[in-house]
């Protein structure tokens, strides 16, 4: 069965009729009557309908509204009793109900059985007028022709619709334009490429001593540190100026490596004694003056100067080119005191000498 029943809702509001029973009267009251209203009988699947039924009776009589109550094929979705009025000495009980359905076509509302009791427990069963009722679909074409289905609807399209994506295409191919130019430039173009020229060791060992003349240690009372980096200045120009691995061997390997170079008894005398007094301050504690450490950085500058390679352009003379001191090969061999300082060129070119 479908859900066209009231359940203990509706018999909760029957029970609330029972207040509305007037005065008793006499026990021959006039017979009930029952009068029914529907708001309308043309409506379309789903809608609400609302069937209002009265019962007139007499003041001592109640109404008994049925607790269980099927109108199929409609389903009940509310009722509600409406409170008893007097109308010429006679009382109006009424209750309204909502209505709807689900199937199309001609329908009907079931007639349905209202009982009426007297005061001295006599009841009179009054019956409800059934109703006709013409269910329509949704949106039925009242012509009844079928329709073709409308094709799809074209989208006007202007030249102010199209022109912003005709600009960014042309901006993206003028960015793509300038990209591969750029690119075939690069190409075309051979890379340069930077050739660092290699330093000799006598002008690191230079630079070097410039930075430790001009920084602080001294002025901090670091004297160790300060023999220590001119120590290790001096051995770093004899690795790269003799081929020797001076910062890896002791002061004696050191002395003995240049014996072995075949530098003078003078230059082999002053490196043996400028490394023993730099190991003096390194290993034995001695704190020299200031002054005397300034004096060190002196001293490896003159071993500097005393050992570095001078190279001379050589002059042309009848036997073919010659030395400034008059040997063929035109140079100052490896140990031979050279007068001029770390300012004065190393190279004297061929214009100098003709000047």
């Amino acid at each position: 069965m479908r859900a066209g029943r009231v359940g203990p809702a509706l018999a909760v509001l029957i029970a609330a009729a029972v207040c509305s029973a007037a005065a008793p009267g006499s026990a021959t009251a006039q017979q009930a009557r029952v009068q029914t209203i529907l708001d309308t009988t043309l409506v379309t699947v789903g809608d609400r309908l609302e069937l209002t039924v009265r019962v007139e009776h007499a003041p001592g009589q109640t109404v008994a509204w049925p607790d269980s109550l099927s109108l199929e094929p409609f389903e009940i979705l509310g009722a509600e009793l409406v409170p008893p009025t007097e109308v010429d000495g006679r009382v109006v009980s009424a209750a309204r109900f909502t209505l709807t359905t689900f199937e199309l076509g001609d329908l009907e509302i079931p007639s349905f059985d209202v009982s009426v009791a007297g005061p001295d427990g006599s009841a009179t069963v009054v019956s409800t007028d059934a109703f006709g009722v013409t269910v329509r679909s949704v949106g039925l074409d009242e012509g009844g022709d079928i329709r073709d289905i409308r094709g799809p609807l074209g989208i006007p399209i202007g030249l102010f619709d199209v022109l912003p994506w005709l600009l960014l295409l042309l901006a993206l191919g003028l960015v793509v334009f300038w990209l591969w130019r750029r690119w075939r430039r690069g190409a075309e173009v051979a890379p340069r490429r930077s050739v660092a020229i290699p330093r000799l060791p006598h002008e690191e060992a230079y630079d070097a001593l410039a930075r430790l003349e001009a920084s602080t240690l001294l002025e901090r009372g670091e004297i160790k540190q300060y023999h220590i980096e001119v120590s290790e200045i001096i051995r770093t120009y004899v690795e790269g100026r003799f081929d020797i691995f001076a910062l890896e061997m002791t002061t004696g390997e050191v002395v003995e490596g240049l014996r072995e170079t075949g530098v003078d008894s003078e230059t082999f005398t002053a490196f043996d004694d400028f490394l023993s007094r730099c190991d003096l301050v390194k290993f034995a504690k001695v704190r020299p003056t200031p002054d005397a450490c300034r004096q060190m950085v002196a001293t490896a500058r003159e071993l500097v100067d005393r050992t570095r390679p001078v190279v001379e352009a050589p002059r042309s003379g009848p036997d073919g080119p010659v030395g400034l001191d008059g040997g063929a090969d035109g140079g100052v061999p490896a140990g031979s005191s050279d007068e001029r300082g770390p300012e004065e060129p190393l190279l004297e070119t061929a214009g100098a000498e003709e000047g």
